[in-house]
């Protein structure tokens, strides 16, 4: 039975668009504009290089709180970006999962991953996991066992129970920490979690994800010793339209002049174009079997950067172990729900106040005091899956994910922009001409981002009237429709070339009597509003096959199926379903030449040259629809 979960103001996490006037929880958390000294005040900070099994040593910042009155647990995160600030008399303002962790006193543990910051050794993106070791051979689930292992036999005061959360990378480190195996490791919350970089982060179903190549330069760059200052630097591309920054560069190619080959990640991007056993090796979904420790999932149905990861991370190991795993996904972009910010909002879209709050407060911190603190036997007071409905602006709870009581639904991409549950028996085309030295942005702001958050919920009414962007529309809804699931849109396509990249896109068009909140952009309206809801990219070349690509027959009609991933978001009734089609979602993903090439960073600026695109009538999406 779905129990809807209502933010009562008791607990000051209303929907209303009021804001909080009353002071903080605690005094002694100062406000945005004082610095805090609360962690400084009440923990002690000790800093050591804890030695593996193979005698490298990595780097480990421990907060003791001072109360030495009784035990604590350690809840550890083990992150490739820094331990920061470091020396012993240096101190972090925030500790911890979340304030509430901080204040009611745990053993917060921090750790810069092997070959990261002050640590020794060789850094690997994703490392990948090796289930039978034997010798010294080590990955990052037998570095977590043996940091877990010195924690509970040198820190004081410990009670012999650790916990491990992260968000984004160090999510991922969070998700192996379950394989580690360490009897003491109780519990785990990887959110935002990567599940494979082939789906998550940099590239996205075979598309590179052009926007994050400065970052690239983050993860790309090794050094030799430990190191407590950046040692790496990103590109400074000399404009703020980005758009035009990388239009004017052309192929990716050209982007070389920027990056040499000591960018060894970006190197292995390069080399690597399909998914190879170079990226089959470093995906942990595959491995999450067995898992002991209860697991906490954590995502947010807005993040541009990781949907693949906690949807697939909950799901393997609902399906393939027996411990409490629970999960939660919320209207936030990425790492969203760890902020304290009011009022939660994504791009130009109000969700409701104090979200992120009630996550830290009502779910994290239960389910850690639980675990870690409580004699952790059986499963904490929480929904199985707790949900937020993006359209009705509510938390529901289900006892799984997806709900069982769903079904599916189909709707046929017609002639004239038509989105209908009947399929016109005579077969049409719409038709489209795709120029990837003109693409479609993924965005009308122009600006430059390290990593885009704020489009996922655009307006989308800036490309729905362009002439390279299919746009197909139901009648206004008469009752409210709930999708509660993943959306498979089945193309039925044909190209005059031989590539092609296919976006869709699922979008809530607003009536035309919505009024607006003061946090919509000025240029706009809500008025008609086109929010994405949902889109995703898939590289035509691997519609068939990620490991082993293929082109397009021109003007041979072909199947492209696209997953898109999952979202929990009713239709309201008055509102529309629009789905748009487009081949270039700029500089989101890369520009597909549209000549079919063995590797698209190879490609040469005459491989670039405009084709017409053609979407069959008989092309369908299907929603999962709650009953």
């Amino acid at each position: 039975m779905i129990k809807k979960i209502y933010i009562l103001a008791l607990i000051a996490f209303t929907l209303t668009s009021c804001k909080r006037t009353e002071t903080p929880l605690t005094e002694t958390v100062a406000s945005e504009n004082v610095k805090s000294t609360y962690v400084k005040d009440n923990y002690n900070k000790q800093e050591v290089m804890i030695e593996m099994r193979d005698g490298i040593k990595l780097h480990t910042t421990i907060y003791a709180p001072k109360d030495t009155s009784i035990t604590y647990p350690m809840i550890m995160m083990r992150t490739p970006y820094s331990c920061r600030p470091y020396g012993e008399n240096e101190f972090r303002e925030k500790i911890g999962p979340n304030k509430y962790l901080m204040e009611e006193g745990n053993i917060i543990v921090y750790q810069d991953v092997r070959g990261r910051w002050n640590s020794e050794g060789l850094y690997d993106n994703m490392r990948a996991y090796i289930p039978n070791k034997t010798g010294d051979q080590t990955d990052e689930a037998s570095d977590t066992y043996d940091t877990i292992e010195w924690l509970v036999n040198n820190v004081e005061n410990n009670n012999g129970n650790v916990g491990t959360w992260g968000i984004s990378y160090p999510g991922f480190y969070a998700t192996y920490s379950v394989l580690s195996e360490h009897p003491a490791l109780k519990a785990s919350s990887p959110q935002a979690c990567i599940g494979d970089f082939y789906f998550d982060d940099f590239i996205h179903n075979g598309a590179f994800l052009l926007s994050y190549w400065r970052a690239t330069a983050v993860f790309g760059y090794m050094k030799d010793n430990p190191v407590k200052e950046a040692w790496y630097e990103t590109p400074d591309i000399g404009t703020e339209d980005q758009y035009q920054f990388f239009l004017d560069a052309g192929p990716l190619s050209n982007l070389d002049t920027y990056y040499d080959e000591n960018n060894v990640f970006y190197q292995q991007i390069k080399t690597h174009p399909n998914y190879d056993e170079f990226w089959q090796s470093r995906g942990i979904i595959q491995h999450l079997k067995d898992i002991k420790p209860a697991t906490l999932i954590v995502g947010g149905l807005f993040d541009a950067e990781d949907l693949y990861g906690p949807f697939s991370t909950y799901q393997s190991i609902e399906n393939n172990s027996d411990n409490y795993n629970a999960i939660v996904f919320g209207p936030w972009s990425h790492g969203d729900w760890s902020r304290t910010r009011e009022r939660q909002l994504v791009g130009n879209i109000h969700f409701g106040d104090n979200i992120s709050d009630y996550f830290q407060k009502e779910i994290e911190t239960p389910f850690f005091n639980h675990f870690l603190k409580g004699d952790g036997q059986g499963a904490p007071n929480l929904p199985e899956a707790q949900m937020f409905d993006t359209g009705k602006k509510e938390w529901v709870s289900f006892d799984s994910w997806p709900p069982e009581n769903m079904s599916k639904e189909t709707y046929f991409m017609q002639p004239y922009e038509k989105l209908t549950q009947q399929a016109n028996r005579m077969i049409a085309t719409s038709d489209f001409v795709s120029d990837p030295k003109k693409p479609v942005p993924y965005t009308e702001d122009i600006k430059v981002v390290f990593t885009p958050r704020k489009f996922m919920t655009d307006d989308q009414r800036f490309v729905s009237r362009r002439p390279d962007v299919l746009t197909f529309e139901t009648e206004l809804l008469e009752d409210d429709m709930t999708l509660s699931g993943d959306i498979l849109a089945k193309l039925n396509v044909s190209t005059t070339g031989n590539a092609a990249d296919w976006i869709v896109k699922v979008i809530d068009v607003f009536p035309a009597d919505t009024e607006n909140t003061d946090d919509v952009q000025d240029h706009l309206k809500l008025s008609n509003y086109h929010m994405m809801v949902r889109s995703e990219v898939l590289r035509g070349r691997f519609r068939n096959s990620m490991s082993n690509p293929e082109p397009f027959v021109p003007n041979q009609k072909t199947a492209v199926n696209i997953k898109l991933q999952d979202v929990f978001h009713t239709f309201k009734k008055g509102h529309k379903i629009q789905v748009q089609v487009q081949s270039t979602f700029f500089p989101y993903i890369d520009a597909n030449p549209q000549t079919y090439v063995d590797n698209i960073f190879e490609a040469k600026a005459e491989d670039f040259k405009a084709q017409t695109h053609k979407v069959y009538s008989d092309s369908s999406i299907e929603f999962t629809i709650l009953k």
